[in-house]
């Protein structure tokens, strides 16, 4: 009998010394301008953790606010100029700045829109390119799904917008981004941090999509990135919070195309 309860103890040690030395997990989900730069962030993050799964998922703000008030995920992502109400609740820390770049075909001759003539287009006023001193060719608007807080960032800063019923509905940045690489009379919005040479940045009031003018505060379409806990960040989550705001990461993230948080 003693030799049972010493085996069976033994075993009990494998099993519960065993599973101390599981993975930790952590899921991020919602903003989808902020999820290829915590993807590459996250990479980062468990080359020295080997210890820890941090997995990224998009969906939106709105996806990143629901998922951090749910559970779903220990953090949230937002893109949003300001914070809804279902939002208040959640420990909020920004930890990026983000430009709204306007993007044309590069085959599109316009350079330079006013605030106005956006207004216009996005309202569905403006129809043709040749409004707006391009060649004689319908637009096509192409824009975020409701809930996205790049779209809602975007109508905040214009102000006055009713989304033309002709827009073409995307559910991400990157899929705005090949929609109008493909559609040369095509105009969106899409994060400054994922511009490439598929698309043209758009100057706006003569202001360049620039990191530059964005520091400078000379260019107007600009968003914090908010990370979302329900109650103060603890744990893993916590680490990797601080982790994302050490200046090192901090450095990587303005490298990649967004800017450090204030």
């Amino acid at each position: 009998m003693k030799k049972y309860f010493i085996l069976f103890g033994f075993v009990s040690a494998i099993i519960f010394f065993g599973c101390g030395k599981g993975k930790i997990s952590v899921t991020l989900a919602g903003s989808t301008a902020f999820q290829p730069f915590a993807e590459k962030i996250a990479d980062e993050y468990m080359k020295t953790n080997p210890n820890v799964t941090i997995t990224v998922q998009g969906g939106g703000s709105a996806v990143g606010i629901q998922s951090a008030n749910s559970g779903a995920a220990q953090i949230g992502m937002a893109d949003l100029v300001i914070l809804p109400e279902e939002a208040k609740s959640l420990t909020s820390i920004v930890v990026a700045q983000d430009g709204i770049a306007l993007v044309v075909n590069p085959k599109n001759k316009v350079e330079n829109l006013s605030i106005e003539q956006l207004r216009n287009i996005f309202n569905g006023k403006i129809i043709n390119w040749k409004e707006v001193g391009g060649i004689d060719a319908l637009i096509t608007v192409v824009s975020r799904e409701a809930g996205s807080g790049t779209r809602s960032s975007f109508e905040k800063i214009i102000t006055g917008i009713t989304l033309t019923n002709n827009a073409v509905i995307q559910n991400s940045n990157g899929t705005i981004r090949e929609t109008v690489a493909n559609d040369e009379n095509s105009i969106g919005y899409i994060s400054h941090g994922i511009l490439n040479e598929k698309v043209k940045a758009l100057k706006i009031d003569n202001v360049e999509c620039t990191s530059e003018s964005i520091i400078a505060q000379k260019y107007t379409l600009v968003r914090p990135i908010f990370l979302l806990t329900k109650g103060a960040p603890e744990g893993e989550a916590k680490k990797f919070i601080e982790y994302i705001l050490t200046p090192e990461i901090q450095s990587m993230i303005k490298k990649d195309g967004l800017l450090p948080a204030k």
